[in-house]
């Protein structure tokens, strides 16, 4: 009796990941897209501000957090084709601050997997990623000083 049910649970088990394998969506689980997992690793990899990789600096946030006896938890990465080279990446960082109050951020980018290129796509993800100049647009040119009016003259007292 007890053989029969270690196997009728390891039977439910394998039956149950089975199951969550074949209905996760493939944008969830980049690794079954080559081209998803390119766009996952070139967003992790791009530089960040104030730490060599975006996954880095999410990861020493979660860490530093924890070291000021704070919680804080950086969800699953998730990634989405737009169209073409273009994919989405999303991550959603939780924070808990000191009144204990929960808040969550949605971090998105887009990767450009035929440029090579990774942009913020949220106001999160904006605070994470440097602005790099664009070689295609021309540089703004440099505002005029402004003069200054010449001096009023005095007239001796009148």
């Amino acid at each position: 009796m007890v053989k029969i049910i270690h196997y009728a649970v390891v039977a439910v088990l394998v039956l149950g990941g089975v199951y969550y394998v074949w209905t996760k969506p493939p944008s969830v689980n980049p690794l079954i897209d080559r081209r998803g997992a390119d766009a996952l690793a070139l967003v992790q990899t791009h530089r960040a501000q104030g730490y060599p990789t975006i996954l880095q600096a999410m990861t020493e946030h979660v860490r530093s957090m924890k070291e000021r006896g704070l919680n804080a938890r950086l969800g699953e990465w998730r990634v989405k084709q737009v169209d073409g080279d273009l994919y989405e990446v999303r991550v959603q960082l939780r924070d808990q601050g000191k009144t204990g109050q929960w808040f969550e951020r949605e971090f998105i980018w887009h990767a450009n997997l035929s440029l090579k290129k990774v942009n913020a796509a949220s106001l999160p993800a904006d605070g994470v990623t440097p602005k790099a100049p664009d070689p295609d647009e021309p540089a703004a040119p440099a505002p005029p000083v402004p003069q200054l009016p010449p001096a009023p003259k005095t007239l001796g007292p009148t």
